[in-house]
This record gives C-alpha cells, structure tokens and sequence, in this order.
C-alpha cells in the first residue's frame, strides 16, 4: 500500500500557473508508475497525465497537452504536476495516483492508491 498526500493547490487567475507536488510513502517509490486526476463539481474524475517509475516516459490528456508537465524525483519520493496557461476549466480538485506496476496510461483502474486531493480554482 502506498500513501500519498498532494500540496500546491490554491486559487489563480486564469493564464496562471500552479505547481502541484505528491509525497509518498510505503512501496519503493521507483518501482511503479504515477498519475494525476481531477474532478470537477457535477462531473466523473478524469485522467490528466501519467508517468513512468523511472520518469522516462509520460502521457497527457488531450487537455493537458502543451501546458501540463508531470515529472517525478525518485530521490524524494515526489510527483509533480506544472500547470501553466490555466484555465477556467481545470478548476478541480487534483488527485495524485500510485500505479499498480509500471504500466503507464488513462485507465483509473491500473491505479491502486489514491491521496486525498488538492483544490485547485481558476477565475476568470
């Protein structure tokens, strides 16, 4: 069992940028892959972006793409997600995610560990 707890949310003007950080603990953290999601009020959670134990490869969200960045250091056991150029619409709580192995894409399902999620608000 992993344990996961997200910082870095918070309100930003939209054109904005956050960084978002996830700390875990329990399995060996470069053993598996991890990945962010989101929900926002009213709406199913989401995928947002992925990444490899060793940070070698990653996969992003058609809404993510050219604005989001997820990396990893493996040295502190961290996660990271840059969102630049936000929007009103990525308002949602932001959800980091420890993969059941290495494989690497969208399926929520292929996640076994979950943090608790992050705030993240964009006006407009």
């Amino acid at each position: 069992q992993v344990q996961l707890v997200e910082s870095g949310g918070g309100l930003v003007q939209a054109g904005g940028s956050l960084r978002l950080s996830c700390a875990a603990s329990g399995r060996t953290f470069s053993s598996y892959a991890m990945g962010w999601f989101r929900q926002a009020p009213g709406k199913e959670r989401e995928f947002v972006a992925a990444i490899s134990w060793s940070g070698g490869s990653t996969y992003y969200a058609e809404s993510a793409k050219g604005r989001f960045t997820i990396s990893r250091d493996n040295a502190k056991n961290t996660v990271y997600l840059q969102m630049n150029s936000l929007k009103p619409e990525d308002t949602a709580v932001y959800y980091c995610a420890a993969g059941r192995g290495v494989v690497v894409d969208e399926e929520a399902a292929d996640f076994g560990s979950w943090g608790q999620g992050t705030q993240v608000t964009v006006s407009s």
